[in-house]
């Protein structure tokens, strides 16, 4: 009997056994592609169903890859494994390859959702997963050299690593008590106004009644706590120790401070947060603006700008791309749902997971590395994007978060609200001047007067309030979002909102620089290389919103609209484009995070192949290969403690032991 026929009966026969004692059905996991694409997308599916944290997710897709890579690598003769680097023979390296993942993958995801609180959704979703996979998850062996037990044991490995890596999954990745004080009070967004800021260019954390992730999970206390002020310091893939910054721990990549008010860069303040205000008074289907969003007129950026016209012709079919006429309104909003923590919350870093998994399943795709070269096998190709994708987007995490821990900056609600609650700094000799206000817009940002706030007037609603700054903007979801959109208003500045859910307001950490940026300009870097091509396959790529069945925060949009991106830069740059519509950062927290994303994309890309082919060197005692002798090799030695595991078999006797333990320890530090 063919392996194929056997799996086919084992998944039918663990299916009917799922179905009887747990419950559930095997729809949970989208099919197509290899083993490997299969537990990408039952990770994917966990992470739709977890609470929203970036950095955690795009280090558990990275885990995930590079125990998937290992597996394969086991069985390659010239591959080199990431942490796992065993040698192993079998019969069928096809069968073997499948079974050792599928045992990696099923019990690191075990174990990083266990304590998720949403573990009852997440637990079915991996056992049909491994149901599906046609394998017993009952089998627990890390002894001898079956794939069970040699997938169990890369998983054991990951799983040793993963406690010693930076991320503090001791204390379910909380800052340590005492680190990271907020210096200013929270702004109760209820209230209006924010006269307790003390500190305007800081982070300042949301007083709501209670809090709600993007994934839909209600976090109690009315908002959590910064989030993960220290990632800066989690071990990276490609990143190496030339990159960190030499007077900020804990920073690659440094790009400096963020634009300040009240510092050199204080006209870059402004104007940064005002932009945003603008933005915010185009959410409106209804002020008969129409835009053309097809890539003959957006896109083609240069590097950390919206400087781009377009592309002149689609290469793959060598026409001029079509017009694409929408309303303004409509695509801002969309735009700026779409891209908030992916289309189904699987946070940005899943987002590009999903990307590449349509990319790998378009008919014109081929499986190349980087364009060239002979067609691999679908297994070979999968697991060897997912690392170079997943090792650039967790090192995105740890560079913006690093910016994030280290600068502490705010967001818009904070700056717009403070500067409205000042006044105008436009004219010393109008009302309510004040080097600390906001410059004045006509159309968008005014002064309230006694005749613009007479009956009729557009401040007739703000009457009374003359001498106060009026926005006009988004003014918060309305009462029945499912049949209601807000459209725009005249409001108070001190009242301004994101176009977010009242619920959730603005992410729980700090603004500089933007994660959305940084991961999708990492993505996109990676899908290039990859692919060998800017360009999606076809040469563009598409997602519709439906007339009003898309958005959630509002009803919308008025027509059904499709987004077009010729390459995967532009569709980066969209998702760095649409924070600013969405009022969670202004310009200069997006263009520096484009800017890192794309080196730390190349470097993903250079990284990756050295492991592919065997080439990656360092000094013994290194043993995961990234210039530092430390706690993390340390924990990876422990960890395969009485093995054979060349890894960490410093001493080349055959087992890693006490004398291995001494090398280390005596080789502490940077490798010469």
């Amino acid at each position: 009997m063919s392996h194929s026929s056997t799996q086919s009966i084992l998944r039918a026969l663990f299916a009917t056994f799922a179905l009887l004692v747990f419950g559930f059905t095997s729809t949970a996991v989208a099919t197509g592609g290899s083993i490997a694409r299969h537990w990408d997308e039952a990770l994917l599916a966990s992470i739709r169903k977890d609470v929203v944290h970036p950095p955690r997710q795009a280090r558990n897709l990275f885990h995930l890859s590079g125990a998937m890579y290992d597996a394969w690598a086991a069985y390659d003769a010239t591959a080199m494994g990431y942490l796992f680097r065993e040698k192993l023979s079998a019969k069928n390296v096809d069968a073997a390859r499948d079974e050792a993942i599928s045992y990696a993958s099923y019990r690191i995801l075990r174990s990083r959702f266990a304590s998720s609180p949403n573990a009852t959704l997440i637990t079915p979703i991996l056992l049909t997963a491994m149901v599906n996979a046609g394998y017993d998850q009952s089998v627990t062996t890390l002894i001898g050299n079956t794939p069970a037990a040699v997938g169990n044991r890369i998983a054991a490995q990951y799983l040793a690593y993963g406690l010693g890596d930076g991320s503090h999954e001791e204390i379910a990745h909380a800052s340590y008590p005492g680190t990271y004080v907020n210096v200013n009070p929270p702004l109760i967004v209820a209230l209006g106004g924010n006269p307790g800021t003390l500190f305007p260019n800081r982070y300042q954390p949301l007083a709501l009644t209670y809090f709600v992730d993007q994934g839909g999970n209600v976090v109690p206390g009315g908002y959590p706590a910064k989030l993960a002020p220290f990632w800066g310091f989690v071990k990276p893939f490609a990143l190496t120790t030339e990159d960190l910054s030499a007077s900020n721990p804990g920073v690659y990549l440094d790009q400096g401070p963020p634009a300040q008010i009240f510092s050199k860069s204080d006209a870059l303040y402004r104007e940064g947060h005002e932009d945003v205000v603008v933005l915010s008074s185009m959410l409106t289907p209804d002020d008969g603006v129409m835009i053309d969003v097809s890539p003959s007129v957006l896109g083609n950026n240069p590097l950390g700008t919206n400087a781009g016209s377009g592309h002149a012709l689609n290469p793959a079919t060598g026409l001029p791309y079509p017009s694409n006429i929408v309303k303004r309104g409509d695509w801002a909003r969309c735009l700026a749902e779409f891209w908030a923590d992916g289309p189904t919350s699987e946070t940005p870093p899943g987002h590009w997971n999903t990307l590449l998994n349509t990319v790998m399943s378009h008919a014109a795709f081929e499986r190349r590395l980087f364009g060239t070269g002979p067609i691999l096998g679908e297994l070979e190709y999968e697991v060897k994007a997912y690392m170079a994708l997943n090792g650039a987007l967790h090192d995105a995490a740890i560079t913006a978060w690093g910016h994030k821990g280290h600068y502490d900056s705010s967001r818009p609600i904070t700056a717009v609200r403070y500067m409205s609650h000042h006044g105008q700094c436009s004219d010393n000799t109008q009302p309510s001047y004040s080097a600390a206000g906001i410059h004045l817009i006509p159309g968008v940002i005014e002064l309230i007067t006694a005749e613009s706030s007479m009956p009729g007037q557009r401040h007739a609603n703000l009457a009374g309030n003359q001498g106060k700054i009026a926005v006009k903007s988004w003014p918060g979801a309305p009462l029945v979002p499912g049949t209601q959109y807000s459209g725009v208003r005249w409001m108070l500045g001190t009242d301004w909102v994101p176009y977010q859910r009242p619920t959730f307001v603005s992410p729980p950490f700090a603004g500089y620089m933007s994660g959305h940026s940084t991961f999708s300009r990492a993505g996109a870097r990676v899908l290039t290389g990859l692919t060998g091509s800017e360009f999606f396959p076809g040469g563009v790529g598409e997602f519709t919103c439906a007339q009003n069945a898309y958005l959630v925060f509002e009803d919308g949009p008025s027509q059904t609209l499709t987004f077009q991106w010729a390459t995967y830069f532009d569709a980066a740059d969209q998702s760095g484009l649409s924070r600013l519509y969405g009022g969670i950062h202004p310009s200069f927290d997006d263009f520096p995070g484009r800017i890192v994303g794309d080196a730390i994309g190349l470097r993903s890309l250079a990284r990756a192949p050295q492991y592919w082919n065997g080439t990656l060197t360092s000094c013994a005692g290194d043993i995961d290969l990234n210039g530092n002798i430390d706690a993390a090799d340390l924990t990876m030695l422990l960890s395969m403690w009485g093995t054979a595991n060349p890894a960490a078999d410093i001493d080349g006797d055959g087992i890693v032991d006490a004398p291995d333990l001494t090398a280390l320890l005596s080789a502490w530090g940077v490798c010469p």
